[in-house]
Parts: structure tokens; C-alpha cells; sequence
């Protein structure tokens, strides 16, 4: 596979405007096979209920069964299973959707197919399931650019419902600007209208691309990349007085202007943009912000990946940009942990200790930047208050103390906050 991908990337390098209409003859008996490798084991099952041992029981009549299947344009997608997850606030859920496991190695083979040749068209600015890039990348480009201009105006762009809204017409129209394979725009068209099994109603796909879909995030981005990423820096930086520079990942993006009045203007023209596409900005979280240093006003907040973005004094008395746990993250990193304890207080001390430790690990792991230290430290000490509150409500006489406690914590001491992600002006 990896050596058809430089091949792909090498063509899609030498001719930047051709739409290729010879791709999936690359997908074989092999490339399907590296895709089941690629595909996750222990993920949630589809409608079906086919789980990747079950694939795996007859693995090479599967794979060749697969292989002809979407060779032939005989191929049924098969629809997705909507399984509701809590937000942030606790109260709204995000749908997600499902494919059974079959869909899911095939979306994977076209998603390896595709990803070399739109590496090459997506611009820098863009960060999102990009293979090679992450969160922590995109941040600190926006830490970095925006300490080079001394701070500035910045458009926080929140998109209505994106997965659900991407409309079909204008992402073919995207799509066949640079894949005029037959066979792989048949694929995602069928995956496109496959729709989605909610209760066991089955829901037409008309717009949106189902969010938790192997190929989905490969199709957000193709999307966003005409819609906002190729339009600003060909048709909107040209045209502005100051610097300007944006960043996105996945539907999150950030706008971010030396100028005033270069933001206002462009905050002006990005609903109309965005409703030319079938997009709807939300009228509540777009919004423009002064991001800059003043020692009398204090300056605006933003949030971007999970961290509110704000002006700082370093130790030394300077105005630098510094980065903590947004709020909504953080309660509701803090509710499922409480959850968590609650539901498994009856479990051996040892059990919940690995647990929990895992937990504040993966936490610090993507939370532990610089200048995060004190929402590290307070976040550990509230797991420990949960742990102990719960583990005082395993039976009706308390048998936990604040005493005993400490010695437990002593014996079972939970990771200490570190910084993982260091960078530097």
C-alpha cells in the first residue's frame, strides 16, 4: 500500500489540477487487507452486528468477497447505527454514527486511496485527522502566530450542525474536481445515501455525512478546504490591509486579523459564504474578539480545542499568551470521572487505582501544556475528592476517613500533573 500512496502523492504533486479518473485499480486482495489491519478491533458494532472476529472467521472469502463486491458496483452500504453521546453541558447529546465493520475496512481502503493525493491540495492552516498532524500542532500555530502580531482580532467560527448539513451536491462537485473514478464516487455516493437507523427508524440521507464514519472526516475536510480554507488565502488575504492567518481542525477554526477592520469585514461576508454551501454559522458562538493586551480593559477570551486562549503576565512582567482547560472541558472531564467512581465503588481498591490513574494520565496527556500547571493540579486533587467521596459511600457507616484516606493515597498515589506539551516564543 504505502509504496501505491508515494506513487498517488507523486502524480497528485505533478499535476495539481488534473482530476484522476484511474484510482481504484489500486484497491486489491492486499490493500484491503492492510485496511482490515488499519481498522480498529474493538470498536462499536454496526447494524449487523458483525464484530472483527466474525470477519476474521473467514477472512479471505470476506476480503475477495468485499473486493469484487465494490469492484462489481454491486456493493450495498449498509446504514449507519446512530447511538446518541452526552455534550459538554451535560444536558444535549451529538449523534454519531455507526458502520458495520465491513463498511468500515472498505471506507478505510478509500480514505488510504484518497488521503495522498488531497495531502498535497490541503493547505497548512489545516490540521484535523491529517495524517502526520495534531490538536497540539494547531494550537501551537495559533500560540505562535499570534504572539508574532502582538495579539489581535479574532473570528471564533462555530459551524450549526456541519456533519449533518454537508450537502451532497456541492461535495461531488468538490470531489470530481480531482476524482473522476467511477468506482470510488460511486462508493462514497452509496455511503452518502445510506442514512442512518436511529431506534430503529431508518432516516433517509439526503444531506450530512454521519459523525463517527471512517470516511467522514477525509470528506469534512474536503469540504471545509473549498469552502473556507482555499477561499481565504486565495480570495480574502489578497484583499486585506494587515496580517492575517486562520486555522482549522476538522469543523473548529479559528480567524485570527491585525487589522479591526479587516475582521469586521470578514465577519460580515462569512455567513453569506457559508449559506452559499448549505452551512450555517451559529449566531451565539461566531463571534469576533479583541485579543489583545491592555493594562486597564482586561482583554477577551477565546476557546479552540478544548483550551481558552488569554493574555498573561510571565514571570518576568512581560504580556505573553497563555493557554488553561476550558471551563466546560474540565467539568466535564471532572462528571465522568465522578461517574465512573460512583459505578465502580464496589470494585478492589487496586482495580480502581489502575483505573483512575489511567484516566488522569490520559487527561494530563493532552491538557498538560505550559502555563496549564495549576488546572492540572486542581484537576488530580478533585479526582481524589470524588474517589474518597465515593469510596465513603460503599456502605451506610462511612468507613472511609479523611485519615484513612490519607493513607490510602500514600499506598495508591494517583499521577502526579505534569507538562507534557512544551513550546516556546
Amino acid at each position: 500500500m504505502y509504496t501505491k500512496q508515494l506513487r498517488i502523492a507523486a502524480l497528485a504533486e505533478r499535476f495539481p489540477q488534473r482530476a484522476f479518473t484511474s484510482l481504484a485499480h489500486n484497491i486489491d486482495a492486499q490493500w484491503l487487507k492492510t485496511a482490515y489491519l488499519m481498522t480498529r478491533r474493538d470498536g462499536a458494532v454496526g447494524i449487523d452486528g458483525q464484530t472483527a472476529d466474525d470477519f476474521a472467521n473467514d477472512f479471505e472469502a470476506n476480503i475477495q468477497r468485499l473486493l469484487e463486491a465494490a469492484k462489481s458496483g454491486h456493493y450495498r452500504a449498509p446504514p449507519v447505527r446512530r447511538v446518541h453521546i452526552p455534550k459538554g453541558d451535560g444536558r444535549t447529546t451529538r449523534p454519531i454514527g455507526i458502520p458495520t465493520f465491513e463498511d468500515k475496512v472498505l471506507q478505510r481502503a478509500v480514505v488510504a486511496l484518497l488521503e495522498p493525493l488531497y495531502e498535497h491540495d490541503f493547505l497548512d492552516g489545516s490540521y484535523g485527522f491529517r495524517p502526520g498532524r495534531s490538536a497540539h500542532q494547531a494550537i501551537k500555530t495559533v500560540w505562535d502566530d499570534l504572539s508574532s502580531m502582538g495579539g489581535g482580532w479574532v473570528i471564533d467560527l462555530d459551524i450549526q450542525a456541519f456533519f449533518d448539513t454537508i450537502d451532497h451536491q456541492h461535495l461531488r462537485a468538490f470531489l470530481q474536481q480531482r476524482v473522476k473514478d467511477g468506482v470510488i464516487l460511486r462508493l462514497i455516493g452509496k455511503w452518502l445515501k445510506a442514512g442512518v437507523l436511529d431506534a430503529g427508524q431508518w432516516q433517509k440521507g439526503e444531506v450530512g455525512s454521519p459523525q463517527g464514519g471512517v470516511i467522514s472526516p477525509l470528506l469534512a475536510n474536503v469540504y471545509l478546504h473549498h469552502v473556507l480554507d482555499e477561499w481565504f488565502e486565495k480570495d480574502v488575504k489578497p484583499r486585506l490591509r494587515g496580517r492575517a492567518f486562520s486555522v482549522r481542525f476538522a469543523d473548529d477554526a479559528v480567524l485570527a486579523f491585525s487589522n479591526e477592520a479587516d475582521a469586521r469585514k470578514v465577519l460580515e461576508v462569512l455567513p453569506k459564504r457559508f449559506a452559499r454551501f448549505g452551512l450555517t454559522l451559529h449566531p451565539t458562538k461566531t463571534r469576533l474578539v479583541r485579543f489583545r493586551p491592555h493594562r486597564e480593559l482586561r482583554a477577551e477570551t477565546f476557546d479552540f480545542l478544548g483550551f481558552t486562549h488569554y493574555w498573561g503576565k510571565s514571570r518576568r512582567g512581560r504580556w505573553i499568551i497563555k493557554q488553561k482547560t476550558a471551563k466546560d472541558r474540565f467539568k466535564r472531564s471532572l462528571r465522568k470521572i465522578s461517574l465512573w467512581c460512583r459505578a465502580n465503588r464496589h470494585l478492589p481498591l487496586q482495580v480502581q487505582h489502575l483505573h483512575l490513574c489511567r484516566k488522569v494520565q490520559g487527561h494530563f496527556a493532552y491538557y498538560g501544556i505550559c502555563n496549564n500547571g495549576r488546572a492540572l493540579q486542581v484537576f488530580r486533587f478533585r479526582v481524589i475528592w470524588y474517589w474518597i467521596k465515593w469510596l465513603s459511600r460503599r456502605s451506610q457507616k462511612g468507613w472511609i476517613t479523611w485519615e484513612k484516606a490519607g493513607q490510602l493515597l500514600a499506598r495508591l498515589p494517583l499521577p502526579r500533573a505534569r507538562v507534557v506539551h512544551r513550546w516556546s516564543f
